[in-house]
C-alpha cells in the first residue's frame, strides 16, 4: 500500500476524508476519498539506466549525492512526465557523463525502491553506445571510471543497478564463450 498516499487525510479535489480500504472490484487495497469516492492509485515512478559498454567494460558514475552518497553506480534517473524512455537515458547519460549516446537495446527491467520514503521504482535498463561528447563527471556525479565485467566495485549502488550488472555479466560471458 502507497505510504504517500497514507500520508494524506483529506481530498485534494473535495476536501473530503481520506481512507484506506479494500476495493472488491479491484481485488486490492485503495485510497479513496470517503466523499466523492475519488480513487487515488500509487504507481511505480518509471526510470532509466545505460550500460555505456565498450567490449568487456562499462562506464559507471561514482554518486555525488544521498542517496547512496561515494557508491558506484550505472548512469540514469527519473523520467520527466510524458518523456520516452530512450528519450530519457539519452539526456540523463548526457547529464551524468557528457557523453552523447545511441540506445541499441533494452537490457531488462527492474522493480526498486528509492530513497528514504522507499519510492516504487520501474528501472528501464538499456545498453548503449558512445556518439560523442566529452567524458566529465556532472553535478551529481563525482567520478566517471572504466570497470572490466571481471572487477566491479563492491559498492553498487540500488539493487535494480546490482541486477543490471548481473545480467549485462551474463549476458556478456555467453557471448565471448
Amino acid at each position: 500500500m502507497s505510504e504517500i498516499m497514507e500520508k494524506y487525510r483529506f481530498c485534494p479535489y473535495c476536501s473530503g476524508k481520506v481512507e484506506t480500504r479494500y476495493v472488491e472490484s479491484e481485488g486490492a487495497k485503495r485510497t479513496i476519498c470517503s466523499a466523492c469516492r475519488k480513487v487515488f492509485y500509487y504507481n511505480s515512478a518509471p526510470c532509466v539506466g545505460a550500460l555505456i559498454v565498450d567490449r568487456d567494460k562499462i562506464l559507471l558514475v561514482k554518486r555525488a549525492t544521498p542517496p547512496y552518497k561515494g557508491y558506484w553506480d550505472i548512469p540514469g534517473g527519473f523520467l520527466e512526465a510524458g518523456e520516452h524512455p530512450k528519450d530519457g537515458v539519452i539526456r540523463e547519460v548526457l547529464e551524468e557523463t557528457g557523453l552523447r549516446v545511441r540506445p541499441l537495446e533494452i537490457l531488462g527491467i527492474f522493480m526498486d525502491k528509492y530513497g528514504a520514503e522507499s519510492r516504487d521504482t520501474l528501472n528501464i535498463h538499456y545498453i548503449v553506445e558512445i556518439i560523442g561528447g566529452e567524458a566529465q563527471p556532472g553535478s551529481d556525479a563525482g567520478t566517471l571510471k572504466w570497470f572490466s565485467k571481471n572487477n566491479l566495485p563492491e559498492k553498487i549502488a540500488f539493487r535494480n543497478g546490482r541486477e543490471a550488472l548481473r545480467v549485462w555479466q551474463s549476458k556478456n560471458s555467453q557471448c565471448s564463450a
